[in-house]
């Protein structure tokens, strides 16, 4: 392997500013007490355990019954933390460390976009929805800019922060499951970061578009985990290209594929979706080949996040899903670290920022909604 190994520069520290915002109930904290009995789901006089019809519904029946055991009893593995509510659906950790890399890949996104939110040509939105939602960061940016829309942010784990605009709200569901929305809601639909976490993307999408206003629109924002070069020099004995080939088998096995960052576009427009528009980026992955000066911005930050971001990544794909053991799963992370300073090789990740629109004069379409799971800091119910 071809390699010049070396110190990177330093990176300079994120910083977020004060902002007038509000301890919303309808929000909750990064960590909710198990044993809190206001965590806890209220009884409902009307609801009768022995009703025959609550029985054959197991899924509403086990959902209620152990409600905040889903949500605040953690799973723990190898010292990460991962989320309870369907548990396994997920890959990644929700822990600090996860939650900091979160926001450092929201910043990279910004500077890819040249400080925008979103690609997609809004006017006066009224409900926004972001799936997968994560530290709900890109949900409390949007309510800011658009302080007359709702915004709300979806996620399997509890961690968004409670400080939020007033018109953020956090939900708790999984979005892979039938959505609990009623049709035409949503006038944008924010997707990003959802590689190796929808089995059905054709469903999902179907979705999307039911729960879309007739001229709403939709924007899929992914990343490749596979590292590509536009030159010659990558061998093809290049650690980066075992990497990508075992990311992707991976999420093969896990059910869930990561290539969704070169088929959004496609899959867009067999939902129906209008006007598809593909916007393509580079990341580099280190800040030291590129001369352009925002692609080395990037590189630098990309390297920054890899470092401390593939255990959480990989970790529980490489363990449980191809069932490595945990010593060869840490030689194998640790060989990753070591090429993001090889800084002969001019290896990037493909990004791409897909937005569409519902046609103005499209049909209802999609099922009936079934319930949704919420939250606050104050009640845990599930809604119906």
């Amino acid at each position: 392997m071809s390699s010049d190994y070396g110190e990177d520069s330093d990176v300079t520290q994120l910083h977020s500013g004060s902002r007038p915002w509000v301890d919303s109930p309808t929000l909750t904290r990064a960590a909710l007490p198990a044993n809190s009995p206001s965590y806890l789901p209220q009884p409902d006089d009307d609801l009768n355990e022995n009703d025959s019809a609550y029985e054959e519904d197991t899924l509403l029946r086990d959902d209620t019954k152990t409600l905040a055991t889903y949500i605040t009893e953690y799973r723990y593995e190898f010292g990460r933390r991962y989320h309870a509510f369907r548990d396994g659906a997920y890959w990644g950790p929700n822990d600090e460390v996860a939650n900091e890399q979160q926001d450092l890949a929201h910043h990279m996104y910004t500077v890819t976009l040249d400080g925008k939110l979103h690609l997609a040509p809004l006017s006066q939105p009224q409900e926004i929805l972001d799936v997968g939602t994560g530290t709900g960061i890109w949900s409390i940016d949007m309510a800011d800019e658009y302080p007359c829309a709702r915004v709300t942010g979806v996620d399997l784990s509890p961690i968004q922060p409670s400080f939020v605009p007033p018109n953020c709200t956090f939900e708790i569901d999984d979005m892979t499951m039938p959505w609990t929305y009623a049709p035409e809601r949503f006038d944008f639909i924010h997707i990003r970061e959802l590689f190796g976490s929808i089995p059905d993307w054709d469903e999902f999408f179907r979705q999307c578009y039911r729960a879309l206003k007739p001229g709403g629109y939709i924007e899929v924002v992914e990343h490749s985990v596979s590292p590509v070069v536009d030159d010659a020099t990558m061998p093809p004995d290049h650690f980066y290209r075992t990497w990508g080939k075992t990311v992707m088998k991976a999420g093969e096995r896990f059910g869930k594929s990561f290539s969704i960052w070169e088929e959004s576009a496609d899959r867009l427009k067999k939902a129906g979706f209008e006007n598809v528009i593909e916007n393509s980026y580079k990341w580099p992955m280190n800040g030291r080949w590129s001369e352009d000066p925002k692609l080395r911005d990037l590189g630098r930050w990309n390297q920054f996040r890899l470092n401390g971001g593939i255990e959480g990544f990989m970790l529980r794909l490489l363990t449980s899903t191809l069932e490595w053991p945990y010593a060869k799963a840490q030689i194998f992370l640790a060989q990753m670290r070591a090429c993001l300073r090889d800084y002969r090789t001019h290896a990037y990740l493909p990004v791409t920022v897909v937005f569409a629109r519902k046609p103005a004069n499209a049909s209802l379409g999609g099922g009936r909604p079934l319930g949704l799971l919420t939250y606050s800091p104050r009640q845990l119910s599930l809604s119906l």
